[in-house]
């Protein structure tokens, strides 16, 4: 196969959840393409990597020092949602439902990849509660061994600040059924049931 082909082939391999095979269709279907489809996309790349950098409050990613969600006024600046990394900002708010501030960790608590404490962000978002400005902090990180951990670490940093603590319901989705539910997610969906 041609060095540049096999290299190509390579560096897609590197992206979360492509595979070699995977890599190797994508590979085949760019040649295929127009000249100008390809450069498109290599300059979309090079567009994100030049301008995008992360905000300066919330550690999102941003165009400039503030992401959208820290200069849009008609966030609610008393609530502080906090995530593991910026694409699970996306995901809040395709619900819809919040309309509060957030707070990007850049990873959660795993000591076997070499993450600790002084690897998030949790200094930041104690010095945003210490403003005085925030009375509450969702914890949204992910329901896994590490997101719990890195919960709980966030929520004993925060104790001596006297904000209000929550964590996001875990549970039963919307359209799912008992039946394949494990026992955790049933046991999680009674714990946090609530009055309708």
């Amino acid at each position: 196969m041609a060095d540049a082909v096999e290299q190509l082939i390579e560096e897609l391999s590197r992206l979360p959840g492509i595979g070699r095979k995977t890599a190797s269709r994508l590979t085949f279907y760019l040649l295929k393409q127009p000249r100008d489809s390809a450069y498109r996309l290599s300059e979309a790349i090079q567009r994100v990597k030049d301008r995008i950098v992360f905000c300066e409050t919330c550690g999102n990613i941003a165009e400039g020092p503030q992401c959208a969600f820290c200069r849009d006024p008609r966030r609610d600046d008393s609530i502080v949602c906090v995530v593991e990394e910026p694409s699970d900002i996306h995901v809040i708010e395709k619900s819809g439902t919040f309309r509060g501030r957030y707070h990007v960790l850049h990873g959660r608590l795993s000591p076997l990849d070499g993450v600790g404490p002084e690897g998030l962000t949790v200094e930041r978002l104690l010095d945003r509660v210490r403003e005085g400005a925030v009375r509450e902090v969702i914890l949204a990180t992910n329901p896994d061994v590490e997101g719990e951990a890195t919960a709980l670490y966030v929520r004993r940093a925060l104790e001596p600040s006297g904000v209000r603590v929550t964590r996001i319901a875990r549970g039963v989705p919307m359209g799912g059924s008992l039946e394949f539910m494990d026992e955790l997610t049933v046991g999680e969906a009674l714990t946090a049931r609530r009055d309708i």
